[in-house]
């Protein structure tokens, strides 16, 4: 297919010049609307106005320009089929080979602070979105462009080939077409659902690939990481890898786990997860200190585990780090000295990129057979002025910080979740068991460090005290849950007869 006549019309005019000028050098006629006909007359290239094309002025602030037979004929025309080819000449028609338009800022107006209505209507593009939905169409006779990352290609193939573009090009352009016309409609459709309820009636989920990965949960399962796009453009995930192997399904399942638990502290901390579970948590002074802390919980599990950290990662605690097996590693930053030291380890991944607090606006979305579970992401924080003591004890300072920091950190343990904390460092988690005292089982069975003084913190109620006995026996003093259960009054009698401190929040953690 030879290109002899292009029809450019974008709102993105980054690169255009050059290309429509290459588009001139080979002779291609050139035919434009609007704002983009006055930019490249402006240009000192040879351009054909719409209005030339059609014999219709552009009329209402420009909604009607290219909406015209003599448009929309040159662009469907079959060019294998003679009647299609005798139907345009007969009507004056000349042939459209390829169609360059990017549309409206639809997304980039609703991004702004204070946009009205009007203003987003306005930005919806209609003449646009359809002569690109019919070059694709047309892809057997006609080339369609709607990214500017494309122009250099193809004016490369373009000169290569005396002209022609190759069908294989227009087949992956006419791809590329729908993908843009398919994500600007859902941004659109998105946008108008986001004044009609909390969960409109219509859903439409746009994904852009990031990068395709090892492999899944297993060797044998193939799989690719996709960012969700944002309202008003850009991906949600804002990761950059700066070193290491590929990342694998399971690396970037427990990376996400390990920065959602992250986003819970405002000091230097450090989460480790280990199979979507946090196996160490901590606080401190320093990240260096929130690392040892976090990793003396559970140095079995913590070895080739996931770690995230809220701080730069200076010298001192690249040299803690470079002692332990990593799989994968985030953090906002790296020293040079510490990137230096960690990068000399072959298999460490380190990532770093910002820390996204913006989930809350967001869906949580879970695949099932035949459809998707969608809900709010559960990232409300509890705050202690709404909690109550119902025990005759009320916890002390220090067991109130422990007891909300093992409170954030059930909130991100698989359920059933008992947590064992103690100056600010889990002593002892359990996770993911079937009933509540295998959790508590498992938490105080796990613990490295003697229990006395320790605080408890369960992401539901207590069924029945036969947990808060297990954590009673181990030396816990305190215990923070949501209450609710039938037999609160028995649990509350436990911890009455050990002097337990016992805090409610009214709310659980559920994470499955």
């Amino acid at each position: 297919m030879k290109v002899k006549r292009a029809l450019v019309s974008v709102s993105e005019k980054n690169g255009l010049e050059p290309f429509v000028r290459g588009l001139v050098d080979l002779g291609v006629e050139v035919i434009s609307t609007g704002g983009t006909a006055r930019y490249l007359k402006e240009s000192g290239l040879p351009v054909t106005g719409i209005s030339d094309v059609t014999g219709f002025p552009e009329i209402m602030d420009g909604r009607v320009k290219t909406l015209h037979p003599a448009i929309h004929g040159g662009i469907l025309a079959d060019r294998s089929k003679p009647a299609h080819m005798q139907a345009i000449a007969g009507l004056g028609i000349k042939p459209i080979d390829l169609v360059v338009v990017n549309l409206y800022p639809f997304e980039a107006t609703i991004a702004q602070r204070g946009v009205t209505e009007a203003d987003a209507v306005e930005n919806i593009d209609i003449g646009g979105p359809s002569m690109v939905r019919s070059a694709a169409k047309n892809l057997s006779g006609v080339g369609i462009v709607t990214d500017p990352a494309d122009y250099g290609p193809i004016l490369e193939e373009l000169k290569a080939n005396e002209g022609e573009l190759s069908l294989e090009t227009r087949r992956r352009l006419a791809t590329k077409a729908f993908h843009h016309t398919a994500h600007y409609d859902a941004a659109i459709a998105n946008w108008f659902g986001e004044g009609e309820a909390d969960f409109p009636e219509r859903l439409m989920i746009d994904l852009v690939k990031i990068k395709e990965l090892r492999y899944g949960e297993n060797p044998h399962q193939r799989a690719s990481w996709y960012s969700e796009i944002k309202v008003g453009g850009g991906l949600a995930a804002a990761l950059e890898q700066l070193h290491g192997a590929h990342l694998s399904f399971n690396n970037l399942l427990d990376l996400d786990s390990a920065r959602r638990a992250l986003e819970e502290f405002a000091l230097p901390a450090c989460v480790i997860v280990k199979h979507n579970n946090p196996c160490g948590v901590a606080v401190a002074e320093t990240a260096a200190a929130a690392y040892e802390k976090a990793v003396s919980c559970d140095p079995v599990s913590a070895f080739g585990g996931v770690i995230a950290i809220n701080r730069t990662v200076d010298e001192a605690l690249a040299r803690l780090l470079s002692t332990n097996f990593v799989e994968v590693l985030w953090a906002p930053g790296y020293d040079d000295e510490a990137f230096e030291i960690l990068a000399g380890k072959k298999d460490i991944r380190i990532l770093t990129g910002q820390q996204n607090r913006e989930t809350c606006g967001s869906f949580d979305m879970k695949r099932i057979v035949g459809g998707m579970l969608v809900q709010d992401w559960d990232c409300e924080v509890d705050e202690r002025d709404n909690m109550t003591v119902i025990s005759t004890r009320h916890p002390t300072e220090q067991e109130w910080g422990d007891l909300l920091f093992g409170w954030r950190v059930a909130k991100h343990t698989k359920s059933n979740a008992i947590i064992l904390t103690k100056d600010l460092m889990t002593v002892g988690v359990g996770a993911g068991q079937m009933s509540r005292v295998d959790s508590a089982n498992l938490a105080v069975n796990r613990a490295r460090f003697p229990l006395d003084g320790c605080a408890v913190a369960s992401d539901a109620f207590f069924p029945f005290p036969d947990a808060l006995q297990v954590c009673a026996d181990a030396g816990a003093t305190c215990v923070i849950h949501p209450g609710g259960s039938k037999r609160d009054d028995e649990s509350l009698a436990l911890a009455e007869e050990r002097g337990m401190a016992m805090v409610v929040t009214g709310r659980r953690h559920f994470k499955h």
